[in-house]
């Protein structure tokens, strides 16, 4: 295949409307608290890493379904905004676009409830039918807001035609299947995620990223949120990547721009290290304005 490759990266994942309002306090069980106005943007985490990859010049695709109503049109929208392929989503008759409502507190952080919708109806026959997709990409990127079978397959037709996988396992499962560990290069994980699914309760996030290393995954990311990234790559080596300081608005959607900008990194050549140190500041530069893709950067956009 000497053609120049169709896409940098592909990403195969979820689409989602996000529905968020901001509260001055979240609300305990059965409580009633005011917040803002309702904001409507597009979101969901495969969505996501498209917009921030594509943002960032890389030529990216999405495979991904939608439903034929508001909120669909809303993330095609946004995805031809950001400079994304959307020739391989699906827009399925009669069904309704996935949505995530999102609580943002004072303080930046989220909560987060996923209705799937047309996600849950993304199958191993949309990735067979795209197999000469991702066998024209360097990197393939995954989440797992779709069905585990639609990934699994996604990561065996990678691996069977010499295609990158970056797998960002989230929402955690309780553990992953040995297939799809050791298809990940790398494994991207919060500190949280890290500790999850490594089994392991006190430690560092180095021991986790062992951990997950000798389980099978091919090399490791974790991200420390505003203390940057730890990189353990496929040779066992283990280095720290420092934060950037930013003052945090909103938190929703950093993410799947840091992993957006590593895959794309990551397609180009980078090795692990330098891909994370970039997607470092991608994230930084997602969390100083609010929402998900909104607040995601170009290039020139970026903090030193």
């Amino acid at each position: 295949m000497g053609e120049k490759q169709m896409y940098d990266v592909l990403v195969v994942g979820s689409a989602n409307a996000d529905l968020t309002v901001r509260v001055a306090r979240r609300p305990g069980a059965g409580e009633t608290v005011h917040g803002s106005d309702l904001v409507e943007s597009a979101g969901g985490k495969g969505a996501n890493q498209a917009a921030a990859a594509a943002r960032l010049g890389g030529r990216v695709g999405l495979l991904a379904r939608v439903g034929d109503d508001a909120y669909g049109e809303l993330l095609l929208d946004a995805q031809r905004a950001a400079g994304t392929d959307v020739a391989h989503v699906i827009v399925e008759s009669g069904a309704r676009t996935g949505t995530a409502m999102i609580i943002v507190g004072p303080d930046g952080d989220n909560s987060i409830v996923v209705s799937p919708g047309a996600n849950a109806a993304l199958t191993p026959e949309d990735v067979a039918a795209a197999r000469d997709v991702i066998a024209a990409s360097a990197a393939v990127s995954l989440q797992l807001e779709v069905p585990m079978e639609t990934v699994r397959a996604t990561a065996a037709t990678a691996t069977e035609t010499g295609t990158r996988v970056v797998l960002n396992p989230s929402p955690t499962p309780d553990s992953l299947d040995p297939e799809l560990l050791a298809a990940a290069d790398p494994l991207v994980v919060n500190e949280h995620e890290a500790q999850q699914l490594a089994g392991r309760g006190e430690g560092t996030p180095e021991n986790w990223a062992q951990a997950l290393r000798e389980q099978g995954a091919r090399s490791v990311v974790v991200t420390l949120g505003g203390d940057g990234a730890l990189v353990v790559d496929g040779e066992g080596g283990t280095g720290r990547v420092p934060g950037v300081k930013v003052e945090a608005v909103d938190t929703t959607g950093a993410g799947d721009a840091f992993t957006g900008a590593l895959a794309t990194r990551l397609a180009h050549g980078d090795s692990l290290t330098d891909a994370a140190r970039f997607a470092v500041r991608v994230g930084a530069a997602a969390v100083t304005k609010p929402g998900a893709q909104p607040s995601y950067p170009t290039l020139d956009e970026l903090p030193s």
